[in-house]
């Protein structure tokens, strides 16, 4: 009952006037930036996060909250209507929704996108809500060493199971560890990493790193992929007033819900992340199905389910990042830094320090999700111009955009400099198949699990199996295992399938020429 109190105590705060602005922004801010070719949510926050720094914490947490909700739809209309997803866990949605826009039916894929995300996120905040006071309430009592298990658990299963390769995943990894060690040792007062440049003792500032990986990086990387000639936009045919049929939202709510039950849990743990969680939606949906001859053709069901899943999944990230300060997704290791630069540490003692600001950070993700529902709904108009800016133009402005917001910091020209060799840096691990969110993790973990460490060694006396002999401890390193054997597993079963529907996909033209001799 006291929880439910805070919750309406959050959303007088969240129904504010000056808040309610700030959500509205975040999610118009956040859809604009997430429909634009090529950017997916960890780009938008990245991009956006320099905005933030003037605001007050719970108007920036807020704002954040409708910008992270706004970008993880935004791609959907993206892929459904240009075939370019911004990210890996919008690809399923770009397979069935861009089949349908082709048929006429972009209007009714757009909208069961955005009402299943509506509905996957309400959902998976009200699981946000009910499951994080009892989480953060258990994970008071947690010692150094068990804290120690549970960044080591994120590094490894963030390292295996993000990106196609585990060893490249360490790599990244450790490139982020030393990036975050680098500065002044606070126990010694010693410099290290500093490669004997003095404005690096204060070490490099998260932001930058944000923003030179996702903006600059992301940016070089996709243009130089850049397409030539004129940019396949599909047009709706249809106003937004003939969204769906009665028959599209009979094939559609099943969906919703089955997606949102696999996307929450697999967003609350390390398990391969959200593209993870949309291809078992949409392998679920190809096997119930009623219509599986649709499927690869355009089937209703393969952009409802995947979509809710990928918001359901948004939403079970900030499960771990609020109870444990430990993010799981590159995103979320953004939004923790955002949480930092205000001397906020999220984690078990956020709920009891700061809970006027994490329940007005809960409601406004009810409220985002009903925004969220509002504007993309009779605004897709306004989404399908955006798609038409020349590529140019908007990589050039994101670029400068970027440069922008990291000169705006210190005001220092090393920044730019910072920003430009950590740009560089993204580009090519993108470019060579390295994951990034490892090293974002890595880079913000770092530090937290060196201290933690510190601090159980000194309580032990330096004795090293007090790392591993805890209760907890030794039963979190038992879970690690599984879930590293669980998300492999998941991975195996996710390349496999997706071979399979490529080869599928592969046969479909030759089906229809065939069926179709004239």
């Amino acid at each position: 009952m006291d929880n439910f109190n805070l919750l309406l105590e959050g959303f007088a705060t969240a129904l504010r006037p000056e808040y309610l602005i700030f959500a509205f922004l975040g999610v118009l801010i956040g859809t604009a930036v997430g429909v634009l070719p090529g950017i997916g949510p960890a780009m938008t926050v990245a991009l956006l996060l320099p905005l933030t720094m003037t605001l007050d914490p719970s108007a920036a947490i807020i704002t954040f909250a409708g910008i992270y909700y706004g970008a993880m739809y935004g791609g959907s209309t993206t892929s459904i209507l240009l075939n370019t997803p911004g990210e890996s866990a919008t690809i399923v949605t770009a397979i069935e929704g861009h089949k349908m826009a082709k048929l006429g039916r972009g209007a009714a894929a757009l909208a069961t996108a955005a009402i299943g995300s509506f509905v996957a996120g309400t959902i998976a905040t009200l699981g946000l809500t009910l499951l994080a006071p009892t989480l953060a309430a258990l994970a008071v009592q947690l010692g150094p060493a068990d804290y120690v298990a549970l960044i080591v658990i994120a590094f490894i299963t963030v390292g295996a199971l993000l990106g196609n390769s585990v060893w490249r995943g360490m790599v990244s990894l450790g490139v982020g560890l030393f990036i975050g060690l680098m500065g002044t040792d606070r126990l010694s007062g010693q410099q290290r990493y500093t490669l004997g440049i003095p404005q690096l003792a204060d070490g490099v500032d998260v932001v930058l790193v944000a923003v030179g990986l996702f903006a600059v990086g992301e940016t070089i990387y996709v243009a130089s992929m850049l397409r030539r000639g004129k940019i396949d936009l599909i047009p709706l045919s249809k106003g937004w007033r003939s969204w769906m049929t009665k028959n599209d939202f009979r094939r559609s709510w099943k969906p919703w819900l089955r997606g949102t039950a696999i996307g929450f849990p697999i967003g609350t743990i390390p398990a391969g992340g959200a593209d993870v969680a949309t291809f078992l939606s949409y392998a679920t949906e190809k096997k119930l199905s009623k219509h599986k001859h649709e499927f690869g053709r355009g089937a209703i069901e393969g952009v409802a389910g995947p979509e809710s899943a990928n918001n359901a999944a948004a939403a079970g990230v900030l499960v771990p990042l609020l109870t444990l300060g430990l993010p799981t997704t590159a995103t979320a290791a953004i939004i923790l830094s955002a949480f930092q630069s205000y001397g906020i540490q999220p984690g078990p003692q956020l709920f009891t320090n700061q809970p006027a600001l994490v329940w007005a950070l809960i409601a406004s993700l009810y409220i985002g999700n009903v925004l969220l529902l509002v504007l993309n709904l009779p605004l897709v108009g306004i989404w399908v111009k955006l798609l038409q800016i020349p590529r140019p133009y908007l990589y050039a402005g994101i670029l400068t955009f970027a440069a922008f917001g990291a000169y705006a910091l210190n005001f220092a020209v090393l920044d730019i400099l910072i920003l430009i060799v950590i740009g560089l840096i993204g580009y090519f691990m993108r470019r060579y198949g390295y994951p990034i969110a490892p090293l974002v993790i890595g880079m913000i973990l770092g530090p937290m699990a060196e201290q933690r460490m510190r601090l159980a060694l000194q309580l032990s006396q330096g004795d090293l199996t007090t790392l591993v002999t805890h209760p907890f401890a030794a039963t979190a390193y038992a879970v690690m295992a599984v879930l590293i054997g669980v998300g492999l597993w998941l991975r195996r079963r996710q390349k496999r399938f997706e071979q399979k529907m490529a080869e599928e996909l592969a046969a479909a033209p030759a089906v229809d020429q065939n069926s179709n001799p004239q």
